[in-house]
């Protein structure tokens, strides 16, 4: 009986939770869009704004950041989609 409720659990578990959501680190380069007394803003390549703090670029710099974004951000699968997608009419 104990071994039956712990397997339900793990499958309620492994089922119910938001595993797409778990923010991930990443690193890319991005491109320097403003420059602020906090740091430069930037765009990556995902399009997502991200805030490079001790940045010393210029405005329309490529820049290094690393930064978290969520699991489904990364999805491949959803990626190759979309570009087929495009390619398809």
């Amino acid at each position: 009986m104990a071994i039956l409720a712990a397997a339900t659990s793990v499958i309620l578990i492994l089922t119910i939770t938001p595993w797409n959501i778990v923010p991930i680190q990443i690193t890319e380069d991005v491109t320097v869009i403003a420059v602020t007394d906090f740091g430069c803003v930037a765009e990556s390549v995902m399009g997502l704004s991200v805030v490079v703090s001790d940045c010393s670029a210029k405005v329309g710099d490529v820049t290094s950041a690393t930064f978290y974004v969520p699991a489904k951000e990364q999805n491949e699968y959803d990626r190759i989609q979309d570009k087929l997608a495009m390619v398809n009419p």
